[in-house]
């Protein structure tokens, strides 16, 4: 065996070594999950919206006031690089630790909610639908691209909000692939980051979001794969019926 390839053979040995003693799926599970909020659309209730839809739908006057009561109990927003150190090597985290994410792309996101938050000095994490940038009522390129260079993280959430679970073939070009190009071109950053539609997943597809290079996923409250935690954390809806007491209990109660 050439000296060369020996070397390069043992640093790759040496590199893979290292990354699995840091990403070890049981360390992670023991430790104390981190709250993760995901909201949709922020918008008063039509009388059209169903009892379903009213979970994913949160009052302008509620979403202020549940951002307002995090900011008032002592919560730091942190993004997914600081989840992810800290899962993976211990890295410490602010004073009761929360995460505030968005999907869908949806406007009321950029025009209500991002502002709201930069009151309290909150950051968030977007999951970007593609399909519907610069629609009516969704996020332009510009704004997304705004929301990026404010400091928020920007991550995928499929080109069209196809069932993860029945990905197969094109589909991971076409629902992972492109999506993912198109956000680093809007943003400048790497796509790092993925959001599950619908919170669905399967563990037979989690090993091509790995291929692809991203760190970690977010579901919603289902419980986490024990073998695959970073692609399956945890989150749960801040719904339109809470008061600011039940939010906090929530939290409590769910991690």
């Amino acid at each position: 065996m050439p000296k060369q390839f020996s070397t390069s053979f043992l640093l790759f040995l040496l590199t893979a070594t290292t990354f699995a003693q840091t990403i070890n799926p049981a360390a992670i599970m023991s430790k104390k999950q981190v709250p993760i909020l995901c909201y949709h659309q922020i918008r008063d209730w039509k009388p059209k919206d169903s009892k379903t839809a009213k979970d994913y739908i949160i009052p302008v006057a509620s979403f202020k006031a549940h951002i307002k009561a995090l900011s008032d109990s002592g919560y730091h927003t942190i993004l997914p690089e600081q989840l992810y150190n800290y899962l993976t090597t211990g890295a410490a985290l602010p004073s009761k630790p929360i995460m505030l994410t968005f999907d869908d792309t949806d406007l009321d996101q950029f025009t209500v909610a991002a502002p709201e938050l930069k009151k309290y000095g909150f950051k968030a994490v977007y999951f970007i639908m593609t399909v519907s940038i610069g629609r009516p009522r969704y996020m332009t390129k510009e704004q997304i691209k705004q929301l990026a260079d404010a400091g928020n993280v920007i991550a995928s959430h499929t080109w069209d909000h196809h069932n993860f679970k029945k990905f197969q073939g094109k589909d991971w070009e076409i629902q992972v692939d492109k999506p993912t190009k198109k956000l680093e071109e809007i943003t400048g950053k790497p796509i790092k980051y993925f959001a599950f539609p619908f919170g669905l997943w399967n563990a037979q597809g989690l090993p091509e979001l790995h291929k692809r290079g991203f760190k970690a996923a977010f579901q919603l409250a289902e419980k986490r794969d024990a073998q695959d935690p970073l692609m399956t954390i945890r989150r749960i809806l801040d719904s339109g019926y809470w008061t600011t007491k039940t939010l906090m209990k929530s939290i409590k109660s769910s991690f």
